[in-house]
C-alpha cells in the first residue's frame, strides 16, 4: 500500500501539471474519467430518497469539473483532499437552495441534512434505527436540536394534492379527495390555532414534549426514549405544561384579538389537553 500511494500521487500530479500547461481538453477528460466515480459515490452518500440520484450525480459532476480547474497541484496534496469537500459542499448547497419545498432557516437546513446522514451511518452500523440521543452524542448537539432537525427534514418534500391515493377502496382518488369537507371543521381548526398560540408560552423542552405527545401521538415512554428522559420525567414535564396551558386558556383574551376569535373561548382545546394528560 505504501508503494502504491506515492506512485498514484505522482501520476496524478503529472496529469494535472500537463493539463495546466496545455489546457488540452483530452487531458481534462482523462481527469474527469479518473475521478468521476468519486463524485458519484459522494452523490450516493448524500442521497436521501427525495431527490433523484441522477440530479445529485449531475450536481456532483459539475462540482468535480470546477474542482479540477481550481486545483493547485503545487500544494503537493492529493486531489481527493480538495475535491471531496468541494463536491460535498456543492451537494449540500443544492439541497439547501433548491431541494426544500418549505425552507427552514439555513443553519437548520444544514443541521437537518447532517442529522439524516449521521442517522443513516448509525443505523447501518447497529442494524437498528438511530435514536435522537445517539445522534446527539455523535454530533455533540442537544437532543432537542436533533428532534427539530428531523422535523425540518420532512419539509424537503411535499406531496401534491393531486397525487393518487392508494387506499384499496378507491384507487382513482387523489389526496385532495380524501380531505374532509368544510362542514364541522371550523371548530377544530380554531382549537388547533388556539393551541399553537398557547404553545409559544412554554419553554422549548415543554413545547417539544407537548407536540410529540398530542400532535405526533407518541407515548410518554417513546418521548422519553427520544429525548433521553425517563417516562416519569416526561409525565411531570407534560403535566406541568398542560396545567400552564389550561391556566392561560382560561385567561381573558388580549384586546388586540379580533371579535371572531374572542367570541369562541378555547374550551374544547383546553378540555382535550386536560383529558389526555
Amino acid at each position: 500500500m505504501s508503494t502504491i500511494a506515492p506512485q498514484r500521487l505522482y501520476e496524478e500530479q503529472r496529469l494535472f501539471r500537463a493539463y495546466r500547461r496545455s489546457h488540452d481538453p483530452h487531458l481534462r477528460e482523462q481527469l474527469v474519467e479518473r475521478y468521476l466515480p468519486l463524485a458519484h459515490s459522494l452523490a450516493r452518500r448524500y442521497s436521501r430518497g427525495g431527490e433523484a440520484l441522477e440530479d445529485l450525480e449531475q450536481v456532483a459532476s459539475l462540482a468535480l469539473l470546477k474542482a479540477i480547474d481550481g486545483f493547485d497541484v503545487g500544494r503537493g496534496v492529493a486531489f481527493s483532499s480538495y475535491a471531496v469537500p468541494s463536491v460535498a459542499g456543492a451537494i449540500k448547497r443544492h439541497y439547501r437552495d433548491s431541494g426544500w419545498m418549505v425552507r427552514p432557516p439555513r443553519d437548520m437546513q444544514d443541521l437537518a441534512i447532517n442529522v439524516a446522514r449521521v442517522s443513516d451511518e448509525l443505523s447501518s452500523a447497529t442494524g437498528a434505527p438511530a435514536t435522537a440521543a445517539q445522534i446527539a452524542e455523535r454530533m455533540d448537539v442537544s437532543v432537542e436540536a436533533i428532534v427539530e432537525a428531523r422535523e425540518a427534514y420532512h419539509a424537503m418534500r411535499c406531496e401534491s394534492l393531486d397525487t393518487p391515493h392508494h387506499n384499496g377502496d378507491d384507487e382513482g382518488a387523489s389526496l385532495l379527495d380524501t380531505l374532509p369537507g368544510p362542514d364541522g371543521d371550523f371548530a377544530r381548526v380554531r382549537d388547533r390555532i388556539t393551541i399553537e398560540t398557547l404553545l409559544n408560552s412554554l419553554d422549548h423542552r415543554e413545547r417539544l414534549v407537548v407536540q410529540l405527545y398530542y400532535q405526533h401521538n407518541l407515548t410518554q415512554a417513546a418521548i422519553g426514549e427520544r429525548l433521553g428522559y425517563s417516562q416519569m420525567q416526561i409525565s411531570r414535564i407534560l403535566r406541568a405544561a398542560v396545567q400552564q396551558l389550561a391556566y392561560l386558556a382560561r385567561r381573558p383574551p388580549p384586546r388586540r384579538l379580533s371579535a371572531s376569535t374572542t367570541a369562541h373561548p378555547p374550551g374544547r382545546a383546553r378540555r382535550s389537553l386536560e383529558s389526555r394528560a
